[in-house]
């Protein structure tokens, strides 16, 4: 993630614009900073007087918390789950979460798992499997 332009760039666009009678596209043309940019900070001066730009990054709490997680990890236990069905299933309990979030939650409980490879995959097409041994082989009938 970039960083916040500076605090001495963006006091000069804001007074050439409020101060020096310069629009805002010229404001951003002469600083070469992007037009929305411009208008953007001038907009956060008038609102709150300040440039200085707002909060960067920060942690962001799990939405699968408390009693949907209890009730999450109680059903994964009941069998197989599908993560879009547990999205279903969340939101039926009045907890809209999306796929990602499931996922990650999912992922950092451990509940998945992988498929077992030899079971997952039928032959190929191209060998046929070799034929099993032949007990009782009839005798062709001779009259």
């Amino acid at each position: 993630m970039g960083r916040p332009y500076s605090i001495d760039l963006r006091e000069r666009v804001v007074a050439a614009v409020e101060k020096g009678g310069m629009s805002r596209n010229w404001a951003a043309a002469h600083f070469a900073i992007g037009i929305r940019t411009a208008i953007n900070w001038v907009r956060r001066f008038r609102e709150t007087g300040s440039v200085a730009p707002g909060k960067m990054g920060g942690h962001k709490p799990k939405a699968i918390t408390g009693r949907h997680r209890i009730w999450l990890l109680e059903r994964s236990k009941e069998g197989d789950f599908a993560l879009r069905g547990l999205v279903a299933e969340l939101a039926e309990r009045d907890l809209k979460v999306d796929y990602r979030t499931v996922w990650n939650f999912v992922h950092a409980e451990k509940l998945s798992f992988k498929k077992n490879r030899g079971r997952q995959r039928t032959g190929s097409p191209r060998r046929p499997a070799p034929a099993g041994a032949v007990d009782g082989v009839s005798e062709p009938d001779r009259a």
